[in-house]
C-alpha cells in the first residue's frame, strides 16, 4: 500500500484576513450558501457580507441547528439546492465545519472552511463526525478530498473564549501520540495509506509546539491579546493537528472520545477536553513509560485540560458507565484498533481506571 499525505487546497492564517473571504471565495463559484450559528453572524456577519458584496459574490447566510447529523445535513443540502448556490462556505466551530464538508460533499459543490476558534483539527480534514441529533456520535463520513480552501483569521479566532483554545489543544494532543503508534502497527491512515515521513514530522511539532507555547497562549487570549504564541497554537490546533491527524491515523484517544460520548454526562465537555483524557487512556494502554505520561499530565493541568474522571462529569460514576464506554470505544472498526497491540472492551476499561487514579494521584 502507497504512503499518503493529504491537504486543504489553500491554508491562509493572518490577522484581518476574514476580510479578504470574498476574493478567495469568488474563484470557487459566484453565490456562496454561509453556514453559521446566530451567535457567529453577530460577530462577523457584516464583515463576511460586505467582503462578498465587494467580490461580486452573491452571499445567503443559514442558521445552523446545532449538531451534526443526518438530519441536519439532509435539511441543508436541500436548501442548497433550492437556493442554487454553487459554494458553500462553514464558518464558525467543528460541527459547522463537518456540516458544511458534508453538504459540500453531497451536493457536489466546492467548499469553503474559515474557524472562528481553534477548537478541534476538524477544518482542513477530509471528514466529517456524524453524531445523532441527540449528540452521540454515530459514524465518520470519509470524504474524497480536502476543503478547497481554509481561512483563519487570528483576530477572531483569538477573541474566543480561552477554554476553546484549550480544546483545541485536547484535540491536537493526541494527534503525535496517535500518529506514532499508527505508524508502529504499520496501520493505515484516514488519507486512505500508509503514514508518510512528513506526517509524522508535522504531528511531532504539533506536540512540541503545544509543549512550548500552549501556556503562553491560554494566558494571553485571557487577556485579549494576541501574541506569536497564540499565532502558533492556532496553526498547531488548526493546521498541524489537522494534516497529522489525517494522514498520520487515530488510534486509541479519539476512539476513546467517541466511547464517552455514550455517557451524557459528558456531553457538556467540549470534544478536544474528553480527547485529552483519552490521551492519557491511550498512553496508560500502551503502557507508556512515566515520564512521557507525567510530561503529559504536566502539560494538562497547566492549561486546564481534563486529567480525571471527575474532570469530565463522572466523579463516583456506576463502574457500568465505565464498562459502556469502554465498549463503545473498542467496537470492531473503531479507530483503537491501530493500536500496536490487541485491545479489547476490558483492556480499555482498565486503562480508563488507571488513567483516572494516576490523574487523581498526581494532582
Amino acid at each position: 500500500m502507497a504512503n499518503i499525505i493529504i491537504a486543504p487546497g489553500k491554508y491562509i492564517q493572518g490577522q484581518g484576513e476574514l476580510s479578504n473571504i470574498g476574493t478567495y471565495t469568488r474563484p470557487l463559484g459566484e453565490s456562496a450558501f454561509v453556514l453559521i450559528s446566530k451567535s457567529g453572524y453577530q460577530r462577523v456577519g457584516g464583515q463576511v457580507e460586505e467582503s462578498f458584496k465587494a467580490a461580486g459574490c452573491a452571499v445567503h447566510f443559514e442558521y445552523f441547528n446545532g449538531e451534526c447529523s443526518k438530519n441536519e445535513i439532509n435539511r441543508l443540502k436541500a436548501q442548497l439546492s433550492e437556493l442554487g448556490a454553487t459554494v458553500v462556505v462553514g464558518i464558525g466551530g467543528g460541527k459547522i465545519h463537518d456540516t458544511a464538508k458534508a453538504v459540500a460533499h453531497y451536493a457536489g459543490k466546492p467548499v469553503v472552511i474559515v474557524p472562528t476558534i481553534a477548537g478541534t483539527d476538524a477544518p482542513c480534514s477530509a471528514l466529517s463526525v456524524i453524531y445523532s441529533d441527540e449528540g452521540v456520535f454515530e459514524e465518520y463520513l470519509w470524504l474524497p478530498a480536502n476543503p478547497n480552501v481554509v481561512l483563519v483569521d487570528t483576530d477572531v479566532v483569538s477573541k474566543a473564549p480561552a477554554r476553546l483554545l484549550v480544546s483545541g489543544m485536547g484535540d491536537a494532543l493526541a494527534t503525535y501520540f496517535e500518529a506514532q503508534a499508527t505508524a508502529d502497527s504499520n496501520a493505515s491512515t484516514c488519507a486512505g495509506g500508509k503514514i508518510t515521513n512528513a506526517a509524522l514530522v508535522l504531528a511531532r511539532a504539533c506536540y512540541e509546539t503545544l509543549l512550548a507555547d500552549g501556556l503562553k497562549a491560554k494566558l494571553a487570549v485571557e487577556n485579549h491579546v494576541c501574541t506569536k504564541a497564540v499565532e502558533n497554537i492556532i496553526e498547531a490546533n488548526t493546521y498541524l493537528s489537522g494534516i497529522g491527524f489525517e494522514s498520520g491515523g487515530l488510534a486509541g484517544a479519539h476512539a476513546i472520545h467517541n466511547g464517552f460520548t455514550v455517557a451524557p454526562e459528558t456531553h457538556s465537555l467540549y470534544h478536544g477536553e474528553k480527547v485529552a483524557f483519552g490521551t492519557l487512556v491511550q498512553l496508560v494502554l500502551q503502557n507508556a513509560d512515566m515520564e512521557q505520561i507525567e510530561e503529559v499530565l504536566d502539560f494538562c493541568m497547566s492549561v486546564g485540560l481534563p486529567t480525571t474522571l471527575a474532570d469530565l462529569g463522572l466523579a463516583d460514576a456506576d463502574p457500568k458507565v465505565i464498562r459502556a464506554v469502554a465498549e463503545a470505544a473498542s467496537v470492531p472498526g473503531e479507530t483503537i484498533h491501530n493500536m500496536p497491540m490487541e485491545v479489547t472492551a476490558d483492556k480499555v476499561y482498565a486503562a480508563i481506571l488507571t488513567a483516572d487514579a494516576l490523574g487523581r494521584q498526581y494532582k
